[in-house]
């Protein structure tokens, strides 16, 4: 029965088409990098453009916080499991292109806005476009890439987030300041649709199991497990739990604090915008480049000499280094140093994700990789991009009253100092991990 199931299993694989895979992997991981950093500049494009758009719709900051945060990131994480689903049974290329265009179109109709409504309509249309980019795209790199080189190739993915941040406020920035708020939401945008076609066009589809030969050869014939099965699974494994509340709590600080950066730097710092698009996002997406790619190849060389667990330990010491900046940044008065700390803080932080999702993908069932993928992004982005900015702006209006323009400052400290808290669950997800490994010996 076995030798049966083995023989009908080897007879589905393509050798042609697997090679052909590999040979392009680079050229997919490439495109899936830059449709990643289109998603996160369009996601993130409010941010050095919130003063302007504040004072041309009469804005409060909740208002602010609801449009970056919570009403954008329901749509976005909640429909992430039904496209999930659909990119663990079909073509993800063709999924990771449709959302690209979609998305991309809402971020222009964004430069439409007349009101709040109208604009929050505008971002909930492009949460709705990009619910179907990460989850495919995880799933195609983890088949791609074996576990040795995973999270170096996740390291790169990352540098979407990064470059997305960016360069999205330096453009954002540079564009708004001559020609309005308006105008860089289009700018922004419409490339996006372009990018959708060569992507339809380029990207390979990798086979299901491609880079886990050892894990791979019964799963086309393994049953499709179920939605529960899905979450029930993740549940289980007590490493991946720790890793989802790590990067959740991460992504909670990361979003509130980038959401509001600009905001808080021309507030309290008296920067410009076209400054900040000039001077000061350039050089942190330069440190958060050399931090996303580096400690991706950091991660593996860990992961060949000590084991897979030491990506998590090392992503917790990173963070641990990044923290005195961090808090620094909200604690100094004078201008460019608080910039020198904020970049810093940007070259020892920047270095989780890669790692993060490269772990979490090792750990996945191969017939659930978008969907714990899936289920990660869900619980990161409604807690973390949904209540981040959110809560930042809401803290922030409460300590109006007592503190002025200040308030902000106050605001973004606080969330700051959850950072141990997320280290902690980096530090015990890799000791789980290494308690697994020498269980398996």
């Amino acid at each position: 029965m076995t030798d049966q199931r083995s023989a009908t299993t080897e007879a589905d694989i393509d050798p042609v088409a697997d090679a052909r895979a590999v040979r392009r992997r680079g050229l997919t991981l490439t495109l899936l990098t830059v449709t990643y950093f289109f998603s996160y500049m369009d996601r993130q494009i409010l941010a050095i453009l919130q003063e302007l758009i504040k004072a041309d719709l009469q804005l409060n900051d909740t208002q602010l916080g609801l449009l970056s945060g919570l009403a954008f990131a329901i749509f976005y994480a909640t429909l992430g499991i039904p496209v999930a689903r659909m990119a663990d049974r079909l073509n993800r290329r063709n999924i990771v292109a449709i959302s690209l265009a979609l998305w991309s179109v809402m971020t222009a109709a964004g430069g439409l806005a007349q009101n709040f409504t109208q604009l929050l309509l505008a971002r909930i249309g492009v949460g709705i476009g990009e619910a179907g980019s990460s989850p495919p795209s995880h799933s195609m790199i983890a088949d791609l890439y074996p576990p040795e080189q995973r999270a170096g190739a996740m390291g790169v993915y990352s540098l979407g987030v990064v470059l997305g941040a960016a360069l999205g406020t330096t453009i954002g920035g540079l564009v708004a300041a001559a020609f309005g708020w308006r105008m860089a939401m289009f700018v922004v945008g419409m490339p996006g649709v372009a990018l959708a076609i060569i992507v339809w066009l380029f990207v390979v589809e990798p086979r299901r199991g491609l880079s886990d030969p050892a894990r791979a050869p019964d799963a086309p014939k393994l049953p499709m497990p179920s939605l529960g099965e899905g979450f029930a699974s993740m549940a289980r494994s007590a490493p991946a739990v720790h890793l989802v509340m790590a990067v959740t709590l991460t992504s909670m600080i990361g979003y509130g604090l980038t959401a509001w950066g600009p905001s808080y730097m021309q507030r309290s710092l008296g920067i410009s915008v076209r400054d900040i698009a000039l001077y000061v996002a350039l050089p942190a997406g330069l440190a958060g480049v050399i931090s996303a790619v580096g400690g991706g190849r950091l991660a593996d060389r860990l992961a060949r000499t000590r084991g897979l667990h030491a990506q998590s330990t090392m992503v917790a010491v990173l963070k641990a280094m990044a923290l005195p900046f961090v808090i620094g940044f909200y604690l100094i008065d004078q201008p460019v140093l608080a910039v020198v700390s904020y970049w810093l803080s940007v070259l020892f932080a920047n270095s989780y994700l890669g790692p993060t999702f490269a772990l979490i993908q090792g750990l996945a069932p191969l017939k659930l990789r978008a969907l714990w993928a899936a289920i990660t992004l869900l619980i990161i982005n409604l807690i973390g991009l949904g209540a981040g900015p959110t809560l930042v702006g809401v803290i922030s209006d409460a300590l109006r009253p007592s503190l002025g323009e200040d308030s902000l400052r106050w605001s973004m400290l606080i969330f700051a100092s959850v950072t141990p808290w997320a280290i902690w669950h980096y530090w015990r997800a890799g000791a789980l991990l290494k308690q697994q490994a020498e269980a398996a010996d």
